[in-house]
């Protein structure tokens, strides 16, 4: 018999303690827990346990859990939360997972509504992750909004596969995000996690689920089958979409490659959007003009869609550090931009480009080289509030440097550039730093990229440690998304003039294998500082393309 309640302080599995709640949805509870063999922090799902319809001797859901989690992992590039353990209890099943970087959805949920581009970004991280699992042939048939995380960042994270013991199970959580043909206790297909994508995007813009649950799961599924679908109000251009994945049908249901240029379409649109003349000349004086401006402006633009760190469009992948010419090499491509991305130690080591190769840089392109558009700014937290960091709003300490190839980024007082670098492909690399200070911003502008960044950042990985003194990997190359462009980060440790230092490389593409990539170095042990964490907020607000 199943217990009625679980207590803070109780040890599941005999090893991770429960602490609190902090989210509760039809036949699933997420715990913050602890696990005591390593005083590591975890997410413990306590999920209800399905039935097993035809099945003899069902596969333990534990099996099933870590079975699936092994397929999903290397398929999904972090895309799946990292499970650590399953335990199994009457009626029940805990799962107990790293935590993702963020917050679940229906935490996102409980703030209000966001506007359609951050949907749109939220729902094309989660769509890359379903497209990779269906590939493997795994359904989720249980996604909800407590199973769908995403951070500041725009990494969007998807927990939960392998709960589902068969295809005719019934669904036991989350009946409000059920498909009509898991309602009517039909097989779960690939389709019916497309209906539940469609039904969560809605919940974002809207505020609201599709369908409210009723307090009894069959009451919610009987409406999730005969209630219609009401056109969302406040979706704008998403709306086709939402409405596509919300057919009845399942054969009608849009396409998932239809559905992601769908999203990919609205997140570069916003992307390229032109900012509108007023705060141009604040934002975008002469070249070589600074300004320094007071703090930051949390909500202007009233919500306009777009600004905030996950409201980016994922178009593919990224621009990433150095030596891209190796990892192209490697495979025989010809000459690409030796090595323009990245860098090795601190300040604008690392090998330089090839018109460079001779040690001395070259004039860098033009602005018209430069890629076009603006791009939105990010937020410092997952909410639907823009946030913009224009000369009237920077942080005290800091001014907007308009570079003459074609962008813009706010530095500290003081700094300028310290070495420039281009290519014959008009390529480039622009570093910033300042006399006796040891951070410095390297941005790097490519023209040849391949499509996968996390790949990019591996191939990167070998010449990165033949480069750098002392190189140490800091955790998992990420995949993340920048103002809606698909990309990853990459941290690592080296050593320059006897300080360990530390690097944060994140790129991102715009098209056309061109993208952009920031590098920010700062010694380790001001790594977590407020000041680090301050800078590295501002260079990703205030970063802007195509102000040539």
């Amino acid at each position: 018999m199943a217990k009625a309640q679980d207590s803070p302080g109780e040890l599941i599995a005999g090893r991770y303690r429960l602490l609190d709640v902090f989210l509760r949805e039809e036949g699933r509870a997420l715990w913050h827990g602890e696990d005591t063999a390593f005083g590591r922090p975890v997410v413990l799902t306590r999920s209800r346990a399905a039935d097993h319809p035809g099945e003899e001797k069902p596969e333990p859901a534990a099996d099933r859990i870590l079975r699936t989690a092994g397929i999903l992992g290397p398929a999904c590039h972090g895309g799946v939360a990292a499970v650590l353990d399953v335990a199994e209890e009457p009626g029940f099943v805990w799962t107990v997972t790293e935590r993702p970087p963020g917050a679940p959805l229906a935490e996102l949920l409980g703030n209000g509504p966001l506007d359609h581009v951050r949907a749109a970004a939220i729902g094309l991280g989660a769509l890359d992750v379903l497209t990779s699992a269906h590939r493997e042939g795994v359904v989720h048939g249980e996604l909800g909004p407590s199973q769908v995380w995403a951070d500041e960042h725009g990494t969007v994270t998807v927990t939960g596969f392998g709960l589902k013991p068969a295809a005719a199970a019934p669904r036991v959580t989350a009946p409000s995000y059920a498909s009509p043909e898991q309602a009517r206790g039909e097989a779960t297909t690939p389709a019916a996690d497309l209906w539940t994508l469609g039904a969560m995007m809605y919940a974002l813009v809207e505020g609201r689920p599709l369908v409210q649950d009723r307090g009894d799961p069959e009451a919610t599924l009987r409406a999730v089958d005969r209630l219609p679908v009401r056109p969302p109000r406040s979706a704008g251009p998403l709306a086709p979409a939402i409405l596509g994945l919300l057919r009845w049908d399942p054969v009608e249901r849009v396409p998932e490659a239809v559905v992601r240029e769908a999203l990919t379409r609205i997140l570069r649109q916003n992307f390229e959007e032109v900012t509108p003349p007023e705060p141009l000349p604040d934002l975008l004086g002469p070249a070589g003009d600074h300004r320094e401006g007071g703090g930051e402006d949390e909500g202007s633009e009233g919500g306009r869609a777009g600004r905030g760190r996950g409201n980016l469009p994922a178009a593919r992948p990224l621009l990433l550090g150095a030596a891209l010419t190796l990892a192209v090499a490697a495979v025989g491509t010809a000459v690409l931009m030796g090595g323009l991305p990245g860098g090795s130690d601190a300040a604008a080591s690392g090998p330089a480009p090839s018109r460079a190769a001779t040690g001395t840089p070259t004039t860098a392109p033009t602005a018209s080289a430069a890629p076009t558009g603006r791009t939105p700014t990010a937020s410092s937290k997952p909410s639907p509030s823009p946030s913009r960091t224009s000369a009237t709003t920077l942080p005290s300490g800091f001014s907007l440097y308009r570079a003459p190839q074609g962008f813009a980024v706010a530095l500290p007082l003081g700094w300028k550039p310290v070495e420039t670098q281009s290519s014959d492909d008009l390529a480039y690399r622009v570093t910033f730093g300042a006399s006796g200070d040891p951070r410095t911003l390297a941005v790097t502008y490519s023209t040849q990229l391949g499509p996968d960044p996390v790949a990019v950042w591996s191939a990167l990985e070998p010449n990165l440690r033949a480069v750098s003194t002392g190189y140490e990997r800091v955790g998992a190359i990420q995949p993340v998304t920048y103002r809606g462009l698909k990309g990853a980060d990459m941290e690592w440790y080296s050593v320059s003039g006897g300080v360990r230092m530390r690097t944060l490389g994140r790129g991102f593409l715009i098209g056309g294998h061109r993208g952009f990539s920031l590098r920010w170095t700062t010694p380790a042990d001001d790594w977590d500082s407020a000041a680090n964490r301050r800078a590295l907020k501002v260079f990703f607000d205030s970063f802007r393309t195509g102000v040539g």
